[in-house]
């Protein structure tokens, strides 16, 4: 989940158009899964770019399977009129290959949470964020808070640096650059589903939105998929 907001703009620079964003189906096993994305971003993966595909590849691990990768509305419009794009807001939706064709025990939920957030340790314990990023190892994820835990539904938000934007001309020093997600994990349909999203931070209404927009996609996906 580590990657600088330029290298994203870079990769995606040579995606081709896309159509408006609507639901659609995938089968995992004998279920079929309906998936959305939020409002104002758009499913890139019937794109079939390697480029593109190598760049979700890097947003989580290899033992899961990509169901979705989605951009902002706005960066496809970029794209489509040959703008710089602004690579700030991306999502990602996948499954455990290993259990995409099983319906899901609690217990092997409860592992698949255990693999997948193992090592977060405590939440930060300060009330200056940024600041205390500012003092972190480049790259180097750290637990903010976590958001939900409940049975089937366990959720978190998180927070790393990157490396600094050098200034537009010689003499402006360098701007910070913070890159806070969530992670939220949960059943659809017996299935387990892995929801990321991300946010470059320009203020605190951007960690407020990640927590908005992660709840309202899981209960969306899960209104989209009843019992």
């Amino acid at each position: 989940m580590r990657m600088l907001a330029a290298l994203v703009a870079t990769l995606l620079a040579v995606l081709p158009p896309t159509a408006a964003a609507a639901p659609f189906t995938i089968r995992l096993g004998l279920e079929r899964i309906v998936l959305d994305t939020p409002p104002g971003f758009t499913d890139t993966t019937d794109l079939a770019s390697p480029r593109l595909q190598d760049l979700a590849d890097t947003l989580t691990s290899a033992s899961n399977r990509i169901l979705m990768f989605a951009l902002s509305d706005a960066d496809v419009r970029r794209f489509t009129q040959g703008e710089m794009l602004d690579a700030k807001r991306y999502m990602i939706a996948v499954t455990p290959k290993g259990l995409e064709r099983e319906r899901v025990t609690p217990a092997q939920l409860a592992a698949y949470i255990g693999d997948s957030m193992q090592g977060l340790g405590k939440p930060v314990e300060s009330t200056d964020i940024v600041k205390f990023l500012e003092a972190q190892p480049i790259g180097k994820a750290h637990l903010i808070a976590e958001l939900k835990r409940e049975p089937n539904v366990v959720s978190v938000l998180q927070a790393t640096r990157h490396p600094p934007l050098p200034g537009k001309v010689f003499w402006e020093s360098s701007r910070p650059q913070y890159l806070f997600f969530t992670t939220t994990i949960f059943l659809v349909r017996g299935k387990a589903i892995q929801l990321a999203v991300f946010s470059l931070y320009d203020g605190a209404e951007d960690v407020e939105w990640l927590k908005t927009i992660t709840l309202r996609w899981q209960e969306e996906l899960q209104r989209l998929n009843p019992r």
